[in-house]
């Protein structure tokens, strides 16, 4: 859809009182998804339930470094750094110029970049950390190609240390098709354990969560 008619459509949820409830946060990515399908991969944020199942690997002691790629309006920020109560170091990675701009202003103990996931690593040597202790991804899997899923996926895997979790999700009416199945296989193929967790019925649509652990060498 062109950005124009993208426009209307987000003025028209604006203006109608059968949608006045719709939050900020909806209607920003709304806009964005339809300017731009391929990168924002949902046409709304996430639910706290899911935010919840998909942080859970946040560690509740010591100064954790935690990677969040593809963050959005901020759903699972906001459980995170519920979780860190203002510790270690959260960096959230968003190439949407736009969303990472309201990000930031909402969340200004976040350290936003606007950049390419697939630059992780060289994005923690810049900052001088090692390696994150846990990875927490909202991007749109299913929607990238085969080539694109791989060195994404690499970079996770090179930013992870031995104790390391890597968190994503998916929803749960595409996972028994061909793009959802694949990425599955993608995922088994780079780490040795992959868990899927329970369906998050709370979310819209409702979802499920990817807990994968120890890249393969």
């Amino acid at each position: 859809m062109a950005g124009g008619s993208a426009e209307w459509l987000v003025n028209h949820v604006k203006r109608d009182p059968n949608l006045h409830s719709m939050t900020n946060d909806t209607t920003l990515f709304l806009g964005q998804w339809m300017r731009s399908p391929g990168v924002t991969g949902a046409v709304a944020p996430s639910s706290r339930r899911l935010a919840e199942a998909v942080t859970a690997p946040v560690p509740h002691r010591g100064e954790p470094v935690i990677v969040e790629l593809g963050p959005g309006t901020g759903a699972f920020t906001a459980e995170i750094q519920r979780r860190l109560g203002g510790r270690g170091h959260h960096l959230a990675v968003e190439i949407n110029p736009k969303l990472a701009e309201f990000l930031a202003a909402r969340h200004p103990r976040v350290d936003v970049t606007v950049a390419d996931a697939a630059t992780l690593p060289d994005l923690l040597k810049e900052r001088g950390l090692p390696h994150a202790d846990a990875i927490v991804s909202g991007l749109p899997w299913a929607a990238f190609s085969d080539r694109t899923q791989g060195e994404l996926l690499d970079a996770v895997a090179a930013a992870m240390g031995p104790n390391t979790a890597f968190t994503t999700f998916a929803y749960s009416f595409a996972k028994r098709l061909p793009p959802a199945r694949r990425f599955r296989r993608r995922l088994e193929s780079v780490f040795e354990e992959v868990v899927l967790g329970r369906t998050v019925w709370g979310n819209i649509p409702p979802a499920f969560v990817y807990h994968s652990r120890r890249p393969r060498v």
